[in-house]
Order: structure tokens, then C-alpha cells, then sequence
């Protein structure tokens, strides 16, 4: 297979990664949370640390190497405005990203303890979470919009 499609298929498949795992740790988090159940809150907010580790860091590497890469391979400049903005919306989530995954690893510290000393999940998990909620939507949009950006490809000068 030719290296453009190579590498095009590692960057979709990537991106789809990384939209997933993204969509489904928030819904998991969101509805452990919600159930006021300390040892489900606990288990889930440990598999979903794993499952950002695994998954999300995995896509969030590949992303801009692959997409460098197709670029370069397809003779599109990097400096492309439509590229550029994609870089700023990149960057954007990942200064979203990184206090939920500090957050995550909090939240399932404090939920184990919680859970090994017999107790609800403390006032400050849920404080936690909705600062975690509050972050995920801006990087949720902002994927969305490179999503658009890279079908798009606009011819911007």
C-alpha cells in the first residue's frame, strides 16, 4: 500500500480513537458520578484512567505526527491557515486535557479511599468533577471543529 494511504488510514483511525475514547470516558465518568455510588464511582473512575493512558495518550501522540506527515506527503504547507488554526485548537484541547487527566487520577485516589474507609465520595470529588465537566466541553467542540477543518480543507488565503 502506497505511504500516503498508509499513513492517512493511521491518522483517521487515530482521530477516531481519539474522539471515542474521549466520548466514552466522559459518558462512563459523567454516569458514575451521577449514581452517588462510591464503589462504582471508584471502579469506573479507575478504568477510566487506564483507558485514557491506553487510548487517549496513544491517539493524542499519533494526531500530530501522522498529520505532519500527511501534509507533507500531500504538498500542503504546514503554514496552511487551515492547518495553523488546527494546531491552536490542538493545543487548546491539551491544555484542556491535561488538569482532567490530573483530575481523573484525584478523583480515583480520593473515590478508593473513600470506598476503603466505608465513607461517601468526599465534597471535593464532586467539586473535581464539575471542573472536569466544565473542561470537556470547550475541547469537545474544539475537536469537532478540526474535524470540520480537516474535511473541509479550506482554500483560505
Amino acid at each position: 500500500m502506497e505511504l500516503y494511504l498508509v499513513v492517512k488510514t493511521t491518522h483517521i483511525l487515530s482521530s477516531g480513537v481519539l474522539f471515542g475514547s474521549g466520548a466514552a470516558i466522559a459518558f462512563f465518568m459523567l454516569m458514575a458520578w451521577r449514581s452517588g455510588d462510591a464503589p462504582g464511582f471508584a471502579l469506573a473512575a479507575k478504568h477510566v484512567v487506564l483507558a485514557d493512558w491506553v487510548f487517549t495518550t496513544t491517539a493524542v501522540i499519533a494526531q500530530p505526527l501522522t498529520g505532519i506527515a500527511l501534509a507533507h506527503l500531500a504538498g500542503w504547507p504546514l503554514t496552511a491557515p487551515w492547518l495553523l488554526i488546527s494546531y491552536g485548537l490542538y493545543i487548546f484541547i491539551g491544555a484542556c486535557w491535561l488538569p482532567v487527566v490530573w483530575i481523573q487520577l484525584e478523583v480515583r485516589r480520593l473515590t478508593a479511599e473513600a470506598v476503603a474507609a466505608g465513607e461517601p465520595v468526599p465534597d471535593r470529588v464532586h467539586r473535581l468533577m464539575r471542573i472536569w465537566f466544565v473542561l470537556g466541553w470547550p475541547a469537545f467542540i474544539a475537536l469537532i471543529a478540526i474535524f470540520a477543518l480537516m474535511v473541509a480543507r479550506p482554500g483560505w488565503s
